[in-house]
């Protein structure tokens, strides 16, 4: 039983962030795990960029307030610099609901999580990114990036490729922009969470997204997403 956990490839887990305290920290909880493999650490966005580029980073956690260059920058270069086979970005914030937090998203970080999140938690959602199945913190995300787009000014113009959805694409793709899991999605719709992973994966070929974090940016800078009552 332990042999395949054994043989599985660890996730490469790197860690940007100026608290040493806290870096000493994150990497005693990565080093814990037999899943894990942590790569390396570094005090600002910009040794941060070079330290994914050197490590090959797999999930990256970053902080978004540190000197030199902040982590929405950084999480820009990063995912620039490697294009598809870019490391997923987990954020780090200090303040719930964090409009930073929404900026480093909208370069292209896969999620966010709170510093005084609870270690399995934290754990958890290195995994989750990694995987890639879903978003992590969905409501979150969402309520987020709904005061950002407050001050965000008009919606962009919705994009030709949007047309190309089926109407039960269309349907998944608004249930997942509001936040909705698979779980909750195949519960709606009547249908398996394998259908529902089948169409989220369509939805994301036909509107050019890399995962479901984009899909859910994507439908806010477009308007397709209706304000909260």
């Amino acid at each position: 039983m332990t042999t395949t956990a054994a043989t599985a490839p660890q996730i490469r887990v790197a860690l940007v962030d100026d608290q040493a305290l806290f870096r000493t920290g994150i990497r005693m909880l990565v080093d814990s795990q037999p899943d894990l493999l942590f790569v390396g650490e570094a005090g600002d966005g910009a040794a941060g960029v070079e330290l994914v580029r050197r490590t090959r980073a797999d999930v990256v956690l970053m902080d978004v307030r540190m000197p030199v260059m902040d982590g929405i920058t950084a999480t820009s270069r990063i995912v620039e610099q490697s294009g598809p086979d870019a490391a997923k970005v987990l954020v780090l914030t200090t303040f719930d609901f964090d409009e930073a937090a929404a900026k480093a998203i909208r370069a292209g970080a896969s999620g966010f999580v709170l510093k005084d999140a609870d270690p399995e938690f934290l754990l958890a959602a290195v995994r989750t990114v990694h995987a890639g199945t879903a978003v992590f913190a969905a409501s979150a995300t969402r309520e987020l990036l709904r005061r950002y787009d407050d001050t965000a000014g008009q919606s962009a113009p919705v994009p030709p490729s949007f047309a190309e959805l089926t109407p039960r694409e269309r349907e998944i793709f608004d249930l997942a922009a509001r936040g909705f899991s698979n779980s909750e999605i195949a519960q709606h719709e009547y249908v398996s969470e394998a259908t529902v992973k089948t169409h989220i994966s369509r939805v994301l070929t036909k509107l050019d997204l890399r995962d479901r974090v984009r899909l859910v940016v994507f439908a806010h800078e477009h308007g397709l997403v209706p304000k909260a009552e």
